[in-house]
């Protein structure tokens, strides 16, 4: 099969899932409260592709992508661009060329590099170039890659954002990291064997419980292989209760400074968990003995429905973590169907909140990021001491070689 016959079915497969939504009542009904919901329920409909892709992706009905109900509907489930599209990846790239019929791309995230051919013509791309960054969705089909969307672009200049940005989609996504890079997750997994064997030897235990205000020091000394006291690091609270934390909540535009500040910086004090999963790596849980103490006595614990619901729904809270809590204590389901007013059994309850843990590996976003090259480059960008930028000012002519130093013209670099 030639390019353009590929290219040809691509699109002729994205076609039939756009009549897919328009004609399915359910998924086009979802499809305008998506459109609603995003602000552009008048979109012109020669628009309505640019919301659509990211629709079939992102959205998801009854547990399924759009996708993957299409495929279901119609039998395509073995169809290699469905399979393809099943698979795709959404991440940040530097292009590293501009080829004729595409780009050389590497993954900020995954650390691979890829050729990807385009859907369109290249002429939609002008204004992009080598050593600019962009926000791309690509995905395998025939052996070769192909750019399905490109949602934005960032200068050479702004690195630091791009790499910002590939951290916290590791910190959403850990298994990101590793997915499509077979040689990556092997590092992963000798890094877990052992930094466990470490950890073992360092503390005689796989758990840890303590506080907020010493769990930095016990991952920092097992961090540095330096010995440390335990004994006046324990978790000395007089009493369970589960609240918000602000500091938990990290978006985009402050997670790496508040990691930074670590759990000490947090204003209220709580209890941390520090566990060394054999199979998934280093965890550092918030409330976790809280968590415990609900199967214990829950009438002792304040807010302990809410406890509940955040270890249920929290991401980063891996089955494993769940299994372990459910090995020793024989109530744990009761006490959660009691408090919740469900009839769960354990499978269902992971099922329900931990699907992702059952369908695929996913490793502790601590330990993942301790194998990325992404975080290691904006952590030490962070550390270094900045340099004040000289401020131009004349006005930059489009032609005049950009103040920037890229040594491109203006108008090809910073003025865009």
């Amino acid at each position: 099969m030639t390019v353009i016959e590929k290219v040809t079915e691509i699109n002729n497969v994205l076609k039939e899932i756009f009549s897919f939504t328009q004609k399915n009542e359910i998924v086009k009904n979802d499809f305008m409260e998506y459109l609603s919901t995003i602000g552009v329920g008048n979109i012109p409909q020669n628009q309505i592709e640019k919301v659509f892709l990211p629709y079939i992706f992102e959205r998801n009905l009854d547990g399924k992508s759009i996708i993957e109900l299409y495929a279901d509907e119609f039998g395509k489930n073995e169809d290699e661009v469905i399979t393809g599209l099943k698979n795709a990846q959404s991440s940040i790239f530097e292009i590293k060329k501009v080829l004729k019929n595409g780009f050389e791309l590497y993954n900020l995230i995954n650390e691979k590099i890829y050729t990807v051919s385009t859907l369109t013509k290249m002429t939609n791309f002008r204004g992009i170039y080598s050593g600019q960054y962009i926000i791309a969705r690509i995905f395998e089909f025939g052996g070769e890659y192909y750019v399905i969307e490109i949602t934005n672009f960032l200068s050479h200049s702004q690195k630091e954002e791009a790499y910002r940005y590939a951290v916290m989609k590791i910190i959403n996504n850990p298994r990101m990291i590793y997915f499509d890079n077979s040689k990556k997750e092997e590092e992963i997994k000798s890094t877990i064997s052992d930094m466990y064997e470490k950890f073992m030897k360092s503390f005689g235990t796989d758990i840890i419980l303590t506080t907020n205000k010493h769990a930095d020091d016990i991952i920092g000394a097992f961090n540095e292989g330096e010995e440390i006291d335990l004994s006046d690091k324990g978790c000395d609270l007089n009493e369970y209760k589960f609240f918000h934390v602000k500091e938990l909540e990290n978006n985009y535009s402050n997670f790496l400074e508040n990691s930074m500040g670590g759990f000490a910086s947090h204003n209220e004090v709580y209890d941390v968990a520090v566990i060394f999963d054999k199979e998934k790596g280093l965890y550092a849980v918030p409330f976790y003995q809280t968590f415990c103490k609900i199967f214990e006595n829950k009438e002792s614990v304040e807010n302990a429905k809410q406890c509940i619901e955040y270890f249920l729904a929290n991401d980063s809270v891996s089955d494993s973590i769940l299994k372990r809590v459910s090995s020793e204590y024989s109530n744990f389901m009761s006490i959660i169907n009691e408090l919740l007013e469900e009839n769960y059994t354990f499978d269902s309850l992971m099922e329900k909140y931990k699907n992702e843990y059952l369908k695929n590996t996913i490793y502790s976003s601590a330990t993942v990021l301790f194998c990325s090259k992404a975080f290691s480059e904006i952590f030490e960008y962070m550390s270094t001491p900045k340099e004040q930028t000289p401020v131009v000012s004349e006005k930059v002519g489009r032609n005049d070689p950009c103040p920037c130093g890229s040594g491109k013209k203006y108008k090809n670099c910073c003025g865009a």
